[in-house]
């Protein structure tokens, strides 16, 4: 009997991000879609799309005056349906038609949700759309009240929404060509777009958390506990950004002339838009200091919190392998964090998704040595970290670009949305368990 081929979750969950991908470049080539005379190649049009859907922000040529409104909504609409996952929209288009997701339907909503706990997917979809809609809309509010003073009010909400969409979704996309430097010495302007891109980023899981937490107070029920994810997710971020800060404040180079409000102001905005993986800068990145550009690599590798539109390895997944090595050098047999104990496979899966994206890293690094010889080290290395953390800064060389140095770049924006874990399990398919185990092996390490 000829065994049946079918796709795993993490599969079909690849060839989705990857179908939205191939279907938005398509629809960025057609004449509609860009301003005058101009016309784009299909590597440009491929990595505008792997750009959008991945939320990374990276682009080959100017978003604001290269593409018409109509390839403007469809860049929004890419990084709006990558940040939130598609699964998200067929999970409720299916509850819509009152159909039953099936059981493999749910798996991949699971992954695509990201979800660490029980609760009702199709209950937490539905409030990921409430947060998704709310902060938004709130953005809009907030940027329009600001360009309102620039622009006319029809203008003001165009520019607003876009803006607002693509910090939640943590896209870094913008309308202008110099991002929001323009706009760095309104206080009100920053904070609007940091709260923005902090919802986003956090994880829907945090936000229910809080969510639950505020509830509880306002009806003077007592407030239950935030979860050890939440702690854990939270902490790591908020420890990465307030080092962060008080290192570019004082080592970022950028520095000379400004007041102790305007340094402040551009450390912390640009801190927090690595961290958050947003990519909006007020800054010229080029103007930062040796020291400065090796901190934003390192916050745009680790990331913000999973479960959210952010990218990089994560700050849970940093959070436990810095505690995982702190039990070991301890002499401790459990890895636990704020009184509860953390599973081995949780454990395993941090250590994975490290080493995947390193070696990643260290492969796409070789490739682009090689096919951007112009380019320095350590332009090279920031834009693939930008890349693999869905980030969107760069050091000036994303539009100089070889075609084979694209294709590297939209593969690691590929891995980077979709996750290394997922990238592994969709080239090794189902998973095979053995019911065998073999003797110890006594290996030397370190």
């Amino acid at each position: 009997m000829e065994k049946k081929f079918t796709l795993t979750s993490m599969q079909s969950l690849s060839m989705g991000f990857a179908f939205f991908i191939l279907a938005g470049a398509l629809l960025l080539m057609l004449p509609v879609s860009i301003a005058g005379e101009k016309s784009i190649s299909f590597v440009d049009a491929l990595f505008t799309a792997t750009s959008a859907v991945s939320t990374t922000g990276l682009v080959v040529v100017d978003t604001g005056s290269f593409f018409s409104r109509f390839g403007q909504t469809i860049i929004l609409i890419l990084f709006q349906v990558g940040g939130l996952g598609y699964m998200i929209f067929i999970g409720l288009l299916l509850a819509g038609l009152k159909k039953r997701l099936s059981m493999g339907n749910v798996e991949l909503l699971h992954e695509s949700i990201g979800r660490p706990s029980a609760e009702d997917l199709m209950k937490f979809s539905k409030k990921i759309i409430i947060f998704t809609v709310f902060f938004e809309a709130l953005g809009a509010l907030l940027f329009t009240c600001y360009w309102i003073k620039f622009f006319p009010l029809p203008e003001a909400l165009y520019t607003s929404l876009f803006h607002s969409i693509s910090a939640f979704c943590t896209a870094g996309f913008g309308l202008y060509s110099d991002s929001l430097t323009a706009y760095r010495d309104s206080l009100f302007f920053n904070c609007s777009v940091l709260l923005i891109c902090f919802a986003g980023s956090v994880g829907f899981f945090v936000l229910n958390d809080v969510y639950h937490f505020g509830k509880h107070i306002i009806f003077g029920k007592h407030p239950r506990g935030f979860s050890a994810h939440t702690k854990l997710a939270v902490s790591v971020m908020a420890f990465l950004i307030l080092a962060g800060i008080g290192i570019i404040y004082f080592w970022g180079g950028h520095a000379v002339g400004l007041t102790v409000k305007e340094r402040i102001m551009y450390s912390s905005f640009q801190i927090i838009s690595a961290s958050t993986t947003t990519g909006f800068n007020t800054i010229d990145i080029g103007t930062l200091s040796n020291a400065a550009l090796w901190l934003i690599v390192i916050l745009m590798f680790v990331g913000a919190c999973p479960g959210g539109t952010a990218g990089g390895i994560k700050t849970t997944t940093f959070g436990l392998v810095g505690v995982s090595v702190y039990s070991l050098l301890r002499g401790r047999d459990n890895v636990n964090v704020f009184y509860r104990r953390v599973p081995a496979d949780v454990i395993m899966r941090s250590y994975a998704i490290l080493m995947i994206v390193l070696i990643w890293v260290a492969v796409a690094m070789a490739i682009l040595i090689v096919t951007e010889s112009s380019a320095s080290f350590q332009a090279i290395l920031f834009e693939i970290t930008s890349a693999v953390g869905t980030v969107g800064l760069s050091a000036g060389i994303t539009s100089s670009l070889s075609t084979a140095g694209k294709i590297v770049i939209i593969l690691t924006m590929f891995l980077g949305r979709v996750g290394p874990i997922a990238i592994g399990y969709s080239l090794i398919g189902k998973p095979r368990p053995v019911n065998y185990t073999y003797s110890k092996a006594q290996i030397l390490v370190g």
